[in-house]
């Protein structure tokens, strides 16, 4: 699979990120990359460990790597994830946290596919 099938295998927008970054090579580098990323590990603490501020905050950077890399059915999501847990409290997260992990399962599933 190359770069433009595994954005489309996520539902993400490579046409926006190749007009930001420029090269498929470059993109390519910082999706693998993504791999190495734990904001989602953050939430999953945070939520296990009953710390509001630490699924909030992996919740948040999530958000971000996603917009900026274009995974923008991830970074829907978690922006969801986002805003319920922006409170720091632990209510009513569990519907949306699930379709997060559901959508990050697919797109690190994508990533590992990349050129296989």
């Amino acid at each position: 699979m190359d770069i433009r099938e595994c954005y489309q295998k996520m539902g993400g927008d490579f046409e926006d990120v190749m007009r930001r970054l420029g090269s498929e090579n470059f993109i390519r580098r910082f999706v693998i990359r993504f791999l190495d990323d734990t904001s989602f590990q953050m939430i999953k603490e945070g939520i296990a460990s009953k710390d509001a501020e630490l699924a909030f905050r992996g919740a948040h950077t999530l958000k971000g790597v996603c917009s900026n890399l274009g995974f923008s059915k991830l970074c829907d999501l978690s922006s969801q994830l986002t805003e319920i847990l922006r409170g720091r409290e632990l209510k009513g997260y569990e519907s949306v946290l699930a379709e997060v992990e559901k959508q990050y399962q697919i797109t690190v599933d994508a990533i590992r596919e990349l050129d296989q």
